[in-house]
């Protein structure tokens, strides 16, 4: 199931050095998954996390 989407606030990686359209965007505030999108195509579907997978990968790439 896809979530309603519309009102997302979505917000850009930190480490996107300020460019408008060359970065990752998530969008909190949907318990259970993690929406991420490309910035340069925000009209397309985005892809869809678990909570879990997505600490686990932030984990990883933190270290």
């Amino acid at each position: 199931m896809i979530p309603d989407l519309t009102t997302a606030v979505w917000r850009k990686s930190s480490y996107s050095a300020g460019g408008d359209n060359d970065c990752l965007e998530v969008a909190d505030g949907h318990p259970g998954i993690v929406p991420v999108r490309d910035s340069k195509i925000p009209d397309r579907r985005p892809l869809l996390f678990g909570a879990a997978p997505w600490a686990s990968f932030l984990a990883a790439v933190k270290s």
